[in-house]
């Protein structure tokens, strides 16, 4: 009998440690299923900059809606890949959104490095206008295809114009100056195009290039001449808006796929909010940007922008695109300035 009491203790025993293992590994389980899924977001932009602040706008009432499903956090200023290396992050797959300008899209789809061309936009509302026409709409197709879900394409940070000491207008004003430029081959080409002698150079080097007079000047847009204090070195500034300063939030599809409806409709909407915000204080910025610099003695002035446009136009044949394509797009530019009139 005692023999037997022991035998069912026992048995209760291991009755009791199995019920408890089993309960172990559910809450295990339950919790590892708990944890939200976390997707790094990577840009170079910094802390103090427009798109950072659009970027936290947009994350924090996402992370805030989908608080223990979805955690995204950011990483600004290069911190993790950006421009190719990030992309290639979304198109193998990671948990990661890359925050980039869209030629590194043309990579894998050449027409957006159309859509990041020259002298293309007069306006920020060009801009939108067409990222959200059914003809950039077919290419976010083509992009997913390769791998890529474009969330947004709305972030603007600003046109890019001539600063120097020379007030240009025509093109006969550029000619032979020795302007900085970084090391991208469609800014090279661009700013050869335009009359200038471009010179390639990182922006750490250009400040001392420019105090020296080694270069007559550098483009750039309103921020880049005031944050940096350009305008204490070259007084002028033409507006000769030849790139627009844009961003786009990719995604891969394959995480994207992981997300449900509700968390993928809170998600867009989220950044389409701030990017509508992040594009009116643009504007308002500009507006105090060009006040600072001529309180400063700078001089901003227009140029003859249909002649510059007609000396860019060959580069848009030398970035993979076809004639029936570069016509489609012309013809949706002059649609869209057609209907702001």
């Amino acid at each position: 009998m005692k023999r037997f009491r022991i035998l069912s203790l026992l048995s209760v025993l291991a009755f009791i440690m199995l019920f408890t293992a089993c309960g172990g590994e559910k809450k295990a389980a339950e919790e590892k299923k708990a944890e939200p899924l976390e997707i790094k977001v990577s840009y170079i932009f910094k802390e103090n900059e427009p798109t950072h602040i659009a970027m936290k706008e947009a994350t924090d009432a996402i992370n805030q809606r989908l608080e223990g499903q979805v955690k995204f956090v950011l990483f600004p200023n290069g911190q993790l890949p950006v421009y190719k290396d990030g992309l290639q992050q979304v198109v193998r797959g990671a948990d990661f959104i890359d925050v980039d300008d869209l030629s590194y899209i043309g990579d894998y789809v050449p027409e957006f490095t159309a859509l990041a061309g020259p002298m293309l936009y007069q306006n920020y509302d060009e801009y939108v206008k067409l990222m959200h026409s059914d003809l950039v709409a077919d290419l976010k197709k083509k992009a997913e295809e390769k791998g890529i879900k474009i969330i947004s394409l709305d972030f603007i940070f600003g046109f890019r114009s001539i600063i120097s000491d020379k007030e240009i207008k025509e093109p006969a004003d550029l000619k032979g100056m020795k302007i900085r430029v970084p090391a991208s081959k469609l800014f090279i080409d661009t700013l050869n195009a335009m009359g200038a002698s471009a010179v390639p150079m990182s922006f750490s080097e250009t400040i001392s290039a420019l105090q020296q007079n080694v270069i007559d000047g550098l483009e750039g847009s309103y921020a880049t001449n005031y944050l940096t204090k350009t305008y204490e070195l070259r007084k002028n500034m033409s507006l000769t808006k030849h790139f627009l300063g844009t961003a786009g939030v990719y995604i891969s599809t394959k995480v994207w796929d992981k997300l449900t409806d509700e968390q993928k409709a809170i998600i867009q909407e989220e950044f389409d909010k701030a990017a509508v915000n992040n594009n009116k204080n643009l504007v308002e910025l500009d507006k105090e940007l060009v006040k600072n610099l001529e309180d400063a003695g700078v001089k901003i002035n227009e140029v003859n922008l249909p002649e510059f446009a007609k000396l860019v136009e060959p580069i848009y044949k030398n970035i993979g695109i076809t004639e029936e394509f570069y016509k489609h797009l012309m013809d949706e530019m002059e649609k869209i300035r057609t209907e702001q009139k």
